[in-house]
């Protein structure tokens, strides 16, 4: 095998990337990490595993963070005081990480952890991989010299069968009539919805976010963040980055934005305006009418993310762990064990 590192996604093929991304999901996709390229506040690095033939059988993004606005990447934030990487392996964002591996080729996953590390070390530090998926965790975790660290809780809900009126009847009795009924209200409403491109409504969008991100702790996170982050990724992805919003007399109160991508509809944020009385307004903009659009799309779960995981689980997510796993400073002892403490209250993030 021959392991490499480049400075850019461009240097690789999308086709190549993306045969080991599509299984991965949209957080490292070709395009998606191209607009990441784009942060001023990370310097960006790809590792590549070849066999002698040059076909691609891993790799994974590295990123040395100068500025970290996101807490819930904050190593002093989510990891023990006695570990400060500096490098994320994998993806940076999105809390849904793995590493890339062709089929039956895990003998590379030491080579891309002994890659991050060498990148790590001229940089005068070390790395981890934040928000590792369950299996992703469980085939890492060997090479690794502490165990993993429980992050959070991820939420995929399966969509079965070919309308939204499956997903419901997959539901408990109860389950079935509630949902009915927030859909049932809302629609009462005469709240009008519109489905469009991210690139034409980001400033809208922009604004309710930085709203979201207010209530929630994240100071940092203003209109004009909000809306700079929103543009970068309407500019990278284009009419991938879709909005369904809710409008009322002449205004934007509420808007989900997602990603199809593979087999999956990606929600990446939801906001409105809480003092707008609009029944359900949060339940349809972040499940039904994803799911609606998921099912028009051909896609078969919808990804929803960590945070209030329970009401995710009543409507019917399958729930896993998410993980991280941290290299230690050359010489450092072991001294703790799992770390396995409940999520805060609420860290639903964009960023």
């Amino acid at each position: 095998m021959i392991t490499s590192i480049v400075d850019s996604i461009h240097e690789v093929p999308v086709a190549e990337w993306e045969r080991l991304a599509r299984p991965a999901g949209l957080y490292l996709s070709h395009r998606w990490l191209a607009g990441e390229e784009e942060d001023p506040t990370v310097t960006s690095a790809y590792c590549l595993v070849r066999d002698p033939d040059g076909t691609l059988l891993a790799a994974a993004p590295l990123y040395l963070v100068r500025d970290e606005p996101n807490d819930s990447y904050q190593p002093e934030t989510v990891l023990p005081p006695r570990l400060r990487p500096r490098v994320i392996a994998g993806a940076r964002r999105g809390y849904h990480n793995t590493p890339l591996v062709s089929p039956g080729q895990d003998a590379c996953l030491t080579r891309l952890r002994d890659a991050a590390r060498r990148f790590a070390d001229r940089h005068g530090t070390t790395h981890w991989w934040p928000y590792l998926t369950t299996r992703a965790t469980a085939a890492l975790a060997p090479l690794y010299p502490d165990p993993p660290l429980h992050l959070e809780d991820d939420a995929l809900i399966p969509l079965p069968g070919t309308g939204i009126d499956d997903y419901i009847a997959s539901l408990p009795a109860r389950r079935r009539a509630g949902i009915r009924r927030e859909r049932a209200d809302f629609a009462a409403a005469g709240i009008r919805v519109r489905h469009q491109p991210l690139a034409d409504c980001f400033e809208e969008a922009g604004a309710l976010l930085a709203g979201h991100q207010r209530e929630h702790g994240h100071d940092r996170d203003g209109v004009d963040a909000m809306t700079a982050l929103l543009e970068r990724q309407a500019a990278t992805m284009g009419d991938e980055a879709r909005v369904v919003a809710a409008h009322d007399a002449g205004r934007m109160i509420a808007f989900c934005l997602y990603y199809h991508y593979a087999s999956t509809t990606w929600i990446r944020a939801v906001a409105l305006d809480r003092g707008h009385p609009a029944p359900h307004l949060y339940f349809n903009l972040m499940y039904y009418l994803p799911v609606e659009e998921a099912y028009a799309h051909g896609t078969t779960a919808l990804h929803a993310g960590m945070t209030t995981v329970e009401a995710k689980r009543r409507r019917g997510a399958d729930v896993s762990a998410l993980y991280a796993l941290a290299d230690r400073q050359p010489g450092a002892q072991v001294t703790g064990g799992v770390l396995d403490t409940p999520p805060p209250a609420d860290r639903q993030s964009p960023a």
